[in-house]
């Protein structure tokens, strides 16, 4: 049996997750939690209850334990000093007192009270989304998979004995169709982005984002803020000076005596130094960054290393154009976005890790295979889609998806191995994962339904609804045709 080629959007439409949210009333919370977490607001039209500008500098870390929603947040109200604290999440600001926040010593270090719609009510800084977010409520609740986006589930699940009795070319096709629901939605934020700032800009931001890895997304991501309201023309130097200095992370001190590290560090306070009083609003302060647990080579100063290099002619997204529109044979998709992103040489740290290790041996790309896969699949393809289909030309767009369908498999990870847990115990069919669409069509489906479900799969449809894509099982009057995911 040939499966339905939208079968997974028809899945996906019927977990239970996936009613449609009412336009003119409030959210569910967890939702709004999670338009917080991931910032689908207009950042740059922020304000609190009592008309100060908002500039978040991180969101903070959700949290899952007793107290406020997030923690070690970094927001700016006007021109004040940046401050680290709490961020809690209510549809309405009574909630501050209706849950008891006022009297639970927990919430003492919240420093934002974010809500749904309502005037300030107990002195907190105030921060209404309903007139702030990026798309409408339907759009958000289907990129986020539902009301419940910020729960996560267990282990292995229901699912993994129907999935083991798929024939491999079934179980192939509907990895596949989730994976293409993922480029589409990754694409759509990122079309909302550019109805703010631009599609060149959205486009950086999601590159430094990506260069940030999950613990400082946010601070890489305000680098590109900043960045993108530069028009100065500046050297590989200069443009590594100003990110280092924007970032908070310089050290203070000069090394002592010479070598290639206090060379380089003086170098870029030669250059800092005469702009810092000009930058000084916008510079991060260091609690922005999280350093603990970092590989050396995904340092943040040698990923904005990288990043000066596709600075200095600005003519990255015309460049990624014209590799998107050449005639590139699959096995070449990697080598050729490598070549288009790997910079030559950088004198400094293609031979050191950080600022104080000592020198290589021998060289070391900037951008290595597993990365390059992440900004492909997570970042590239998705963006040149989106444009795409902004201006309706379905040939390219279907190039990003052969593009993004033959893409080589990326680099394992902790989160690809409880996906593997969950829906096949731990042992995929041999094969499955030779491109990176499995793994994005894995992580998909994860979320589309693991995460809306508890270790017992209580309530999950997935199950049921792969049984009934089984050969022997018929038609399903439970798969009816649904329309894909929208477009951008």
């Amino acid at each position: 049996m040939s499966l339905p080629a939208n079968l997974y959007s028809t899945w996906r439409a019927q977990r239970p997750s996936a009613g449609p949210l009412r336009e003119d009333g409030p959210p569910p919370e967890r939702l709004l939690q999670a338009v917080w977490q991931h910032q689908r607001v207009l950042r740059d039209q922020l304000t609190l209850a009592d008309g100060r500008s908002v500039r978040v500098l991180h969101p903070g870390f959700l949290n899952r334990e007793a107290g406020p929603d997030f923690r070690e947040a970094i927001v700016q109200f006007g021109s004040e000093t940046p401050l680290r604290g709490d961020v809690e999440v209510d549809l309405a600001t009574s909630g501050w007192r209706t849950h008891r926040h006022d009297v639970n010593p927990n919430f003492r270090a919240v420093v934002l009270h974010v809500v749904w719609d309502g005037p300030s009510a107990h002195g907190l800084p105030t921060l209404a989304l309903k007139s702030r977010l990026d798309a409408p409520l339907g759009e958000l609740s289907e990129w986020f998979g539902g009301e419940d986006a910020t729960r996560s589930g267990g282990l292995a699940g229901r699912c993994c004995g129907p999935l083991n009795e798929l024939p491999r070319a079934e179980l192939e096709a509907i990895l596949q169709q989730a994976a293409l629901v993922r480029l589409q939605l990754k694409a759509t934020q990122l079309a909302a982005r550019a109805r703010q700032c631009g599609w060149e800009q959205s486009l950086w931001e999601a590159l430094f984002a990506a260069l940030g890895y999950k613990h400082n997304v946010w601070p890489m991501r305000r680098l590109a803020e900043l960045a993108g309201t530069s028009s100065d023309q500046l050297s590989v130097a200069l443009w590594q000076a100003r990110l280092c200095g924007w970032s908070g992370l310089l050290p203070v001190e000069l090394p002592r005596g010479r070598g290639a590290d206090a060379d380089y560090l003086r170098q870029l306070w030669d250059a800092w130094w005469r702009e810092r009083e000009r930058f000084s609003e916008v510079i991060l302060p260091r609690t922005a960054w999280r350093m603990s647990g970092l590989r050396p080579a995904n340092q943040p100063l040698r990923r904005l290393a990288l990043a000066a290099h596709w600075l200095v002619n600005g003519d990255l997204p015309t460049r990624l154009e014209r590799w998107f529109t050449r005639d590139v044979a699959h096995a070449q998709l990697a080598a050729s976005l490598l070549e288009l992103l790997q910079p030559s040489d950088d004198e400094f740290w293609s031979w050191h890790w950080t600022l104080k290790s000592p020198r290589l041996a021998k060289p070391q790309p900037l951008l290595g295979e597993a990365r390059l896969t992440d900004l492909a699949v997570n970042v590239v393809l998705p963006w040149l889609w989106a444009r795409a289909a902004a201006g309706r030309n379905e040939p390219l767009r279907a190039t990003a998806e052969a593009r993004y369908l033959a893409w080589p498999v990326g680099e394992d990870n902790a989160t690809l191995r409880l996906a593997r847990e969950r829906l096949f115990a731990g042992s995929p069919p041999r094969g499955l994962f030779h491109h990176a669409t499995a793994q994005q069509g894995l992580l998909q489906i994860v979320r589309d339904f693991c995460e809306h479900s508890n270790a017992l799969c209580e309530q999950c449809r997935f199950p049921e609804l792969v049984r009934c894509a089984q050969p022997n099982a018929g038609r399903s009057a439970g798969l009816r045709p649904a329309a894909a995911p929208g477009s951008p």
